[in-house]
């Protein structure tokens, strides 16, 4: 992302769209004004819920407040797996409070990365990642949540982990950027696989592949805002307004309605999510 590229202009509307995870705090907003700036934008588009997704302790209290701010914004709490060398006794008995708020949809995102160990000062080394990840998947379990993941280079390890400790009822891979193997794999155990706008990239040919085969009622949309801009505005700034140029870029790709595929990941949102129908 580049403070110098303008940010992407509002979008033709297309709805109705849960952004299925953001970070509101990365996009700038501090109070409830400026969660609500952010949503109403959003909504201007079609957007009508967001979900805001913590991956340290302060995000996680940012993101359960922004959720009681505006019923519009639900949460997901939980500590990155990056940093999942802070989870001390204190910080798990505060993200389990946090988690179990009626306005957390989801622990998340955990998970493991692979890419960071080794490049990022003070990363989290794969054997703290791994205990980390399994004590997410418990506390998913026992307070009957949705478990968030993050996989960055390490499909194997991630699947492995789920079938060792047993994944909760429902699990959503975030960003989901690996190949048709990986899909299929995923597809098969029952997750859903969540896209952000890497899927229009031209660049990300394994990830376009998989794309396709993913059935509507396992499909999520989502921005990772302020991350992730889809084409044509990679590298500029993001926010959940700009949803809808990745939800017709896949369509496009699926070789489907942008209104449908639009429908379908609501209603899988809802589902996962545990949400009744959309207001207008």
């Amino acid at each position: 992302m580049s403070a110098d590229r303008p940010a992407p202009a509002l979008p033709a509307p297309l709805a109705p769209l849960v952004d299925a995870h953001t970070h509101l705090d990365a996009c700038g907003a501090t109070d409830a004004a400026g969660v609500k700036e952010i949503v109403d934008r959003a909504a201007g588009v079609g957007v009508g819920r967001v979900v805001t997704v913590a991956d340290d302790l302060d995000a996680a209290r940012f993101a359960v407040d922004a959720a009681h701010w505006d019923d519009r914004v639900f949460a997901a709490v939980a500590i990155h797996p990056t940093r999942a060398d802070v989870l001390d006794e204190a910080t798990r008995r505060e993200i389990e409070h946090l988690a179990g708020d009626p306005r957390v949809v989801a622990v998340g995102e955990t998970g493991l990365d692979y890419f960071w160990p080794g490049k990022l000062d003070g990363c989290a080394e794969v054997d703290e990642q791994i205990e980390g990840f399994r004590w997410h998947i418990d506390l998913a379990k026992r307070l009957g949540k949705t478990l968030m993941i993050h996989n960055r280079d390490a499909d194997a390890d991630v699947l492995r982990v789920l079938r060792e400790e047993g994944a909760p009822e429902t699990v959503v891979f975030h960003c989901f950027s690996s190949g048709p193997e990986t899909a299929r794999e995923c597809i098969d155990a029952g997750y859903v696989l969540s896209f952000a706008g890497t899927v229009s990239f031209k660049n990300a040919k394994a990830l376009r592949e998989a794309a396709p085969l993913v059935p509507p009622g396992q499909l999520l949309l989502e921005t990772d805002a302020p991350f992730l801009t889809p084409h044509p505005f990679r590298g500029a700034p993001n926010e959940p307004y700009c949803l809808p140029y990745t939800a017709r870029a896949l369509a496009e790709l699926r070789g489907e309605d942008a209104e449908e595929l639009a429908r379908a990941a609501t209603s899988t949102a809802e589902r996962v999510y545990g949400w009744g129908q959309l207001r207008d």
